[in-house]
């Protein structure tokens, strides 16, 4: 008898999460799988669980994966994973929440410093031999005030940091419970009114797609600087270049994007005020042991009470 099958969408998992899939084969899908790749690994191999790393889990991979008991993500958004259909097909839906928290906010934190600090600009400036300590002036965060939208575990660990650092910290989340003292609940209408910055910690959801829009930004302080190291989806795109074009926005760091690979010509290429990272918040090496082991371990509880038998 062949042994269950756990499916990963990328070409690799930390030895130390594999080492708990002694029982189990484990196929690899590689570094960017297609809707089609995943699709069609799953009518070959039918899977018991799939770990996803890179690419989406669609109602078709479902529908080719009969014994499909569990979808676990490596991270803490499941926004590429139809949820919907795993909820009918009686298919649970986890995630590694908190695994990559010190990681993306740290990014979160490096983002906001390179928008206040002017790091990448001045870099640049260095380099081609100028010398503008005379014409810069950089942005204090101390004393200014910080928007957190959601406070899970990566909104909750960028809030420690940004309070260390003197800045109020007011948030938006309405499932937070037992907050700090130093962050202060708002509704998103006082983060548009009062923040200095804003950072985006939530899942992407149909109801805060595109979020941070026209409207919303035409709201914000002028000058308002904006991180986000979530879901692209958060933001319309357009509706921000304008911002940031007018001054309304005065800068802008992002770790997450409309569409993933970024396409290339991107509106944001080359523009000032823009500093872009390719989706790696996540992305240390402790983070990735960490998603790795409570990916698998999320995913072996939930055979676990299925009762999936091993060979």
């Amino acid at each position: 008898m062949s042994r269950p099958v756990f499916l990963v969408t990328a070409a690799d998992l930390a030895p130390q999460a594999l080492a708990l899939l002694g029982d189990f084969e484990v196929i690899f899908a590689g570094k960017t799988p297609t809707d089609d790749d995943i699709v069609a690994l799953c009518q070959h191999h039918d899977p018991v669980a799939i770990i996803v790393r890179y690419g989406r889990v669609s109602a078709a991979a479902m529908a080719a994966a009969p014994s499909l008991k569990v979808i676990s993500k490596h991270g803490s958004g499941t926004d590429t994973i139809d949820k919907d259909t795993a909820a009918q097909r009686g298919i649970q839906v986890v995630a590694a929440a908190g695994a990559n928290a010190a990681a993306v906010a740290e990014q979160a934190l490096a983002l906001l410093l390179a928008c206040a600090k002017s790091v990448v600009h001045l870099n640049e400036r260095m380099h081609a031999g100028h010398w503008d300590k005379a014409t810069h002036k950089s942005v204090e965060l101390e004393g200014r005030t910080v928007g957190l939208i959601g406070l899970g575990a990566i909104g909750m660990r960028f809030a420690r940091m940004a309070d260390a650092m003197g800045m109020r910290v007011l948030g938006f989340d309405p499932f937070a419970q037992n907050l700090p003292a130093y962050v202060q609940r708002v509704e998103l209408e006082a983060i548009w009114r009062e923040a200095d910055a804003i950072s985006l910690h939530c899942p992407l959801t149909r109801d805060n797609a595109r979020m941070i829009n026209a409207q919303t930004l035409a709201l914000c302080k002028r000058g308002v600087m904006l991180v986000n190291t979530a879901r692209g989806g958060l933001i319309d795109e357009p509706a921000l270049l304008d911002a940031v074009r007018s001054g309304q926005v005065a800068s802008v760091g992002l770790d997450s994007f409309a569409v993933e690979p970024m396409t290339a010509p991107h509106p944001f290429h080359g523009q000032a005020g823009f500093t872009l990272s390719p989706h790696i918040g996540g992305v240390t090496a402790e983070a990735y042991v960490k998603m790795g082991m409570t990916s698998v371990q999320n995913a072996l509880g939930v055979l676990a009470n299925h009762m999936v038998v091993v060979a």
